[in-house]
């Protein structure tokens, strides 16, 4: 039996027993990270996944790590049950960890270790209650083959690979286009945000149109008005006209 067959007979298991996250802020934070990363790559060859169990080391299936968010670039979109590199000839590129109180010494120690081996090449850690990682948003970024610290610009630090600014608004985590400046949203804010810009456009032409169609309204009654005056004045000329004058 060759290496490789070996290998496909090995069980991966699908699920590592934990919850998704241990507090509803968390778990919120996952799904929202989740869904603007799936926006914004919505148009790209990438896979976005989250909670996902990576299995990084072929016939071992207790060399795994679940990150909370990660994009993989060069890589088929859709659902996947399991990630193995092995099979997707591919590690992520980028990783977010919600950090929490029973993840944080994991998301510090642990998981970068895994992630410098893997070659991931940014990875970022957010402390949603800001209680567990001072500061609450850090980002390290893979240099040789080591994470390093990424110093903040601004209170800006910048994930090269996505081409996003992350920021802190409050304990909020905000994603920004490092191009255009504009906030990350996710399909269904992205929706609202068109169907507000298309009710705006429509009533703007819709006054333009009331505008126009009033001017044209008080041109033609002004029109009227000095016709109805001109005929007056070539009424009375006419009366006056046919008045006798004395010798």
């Amino acid at each position: 039996m060759s290496i490789a067959n070996s290998v496909e007979q090995i069980e991966y298991p699908e699920s590592d027993g934990l919850p998704m996250g241990e507090t509803d802020t968390h778990r919120r934070w996952m799904i929202r990270i989740d869904d603007l990363l799936s926006y914004r790559l919505r148009e790209q060859r990438a896979y976005v996944g989250s909670n996902l169990l990576v299995y990084y080391l072929p016939g071992q299936p207790l060399r795994f790590v679940v990150p909370d968010n990660f994009v993989v670039f060069d890589c088929d979109p859709g659902e996947r049950r399991t990630f193995k590199i092995w099979e997707e000839k591919r590690v992520p590129d980028v990783v977010f960890e919600i950090t929490s109180q029973s993840t944080s010494q994991e998301d510090l120690v642990k998981k970068p270790r895994i992630y410098e081996a893997m070659g991931v090449r940014e990875y970022f850690l957010y402390d949603p209650t800001a209680s567990y990682l001072k500061p609450a948003l850090q980002g390290f970024r893979l240099v040789g083959n080591r994470l390093i610290l990424i110093e903040p610009s601004a209170d800006e630090l910048t994930c090269e690979t996505l081409g996003v600014n992350l920021r802190l608004s409050g304990q909020d985590l905000l994603l920004i286009n490092a191009t255009t400046g504009d906030l990350l949203l996710t399909e269904a804010e992205a929706n609202r945000v068109n169907a507000e810009e298309e009710r705006l456009r429509a009533n703007k032409e819709k006054d333009r149109a009331d505008f126009e169609r009033g001017r044209a309204d008080s041109e033609l009654s002004a029109r009227l008005t000095a016709e109805r005056r001109i005929l007056d004045l070539e009424e009375q000329l006419k009366r006056l006209g046919g008045i006798n004058r004395p010798n």
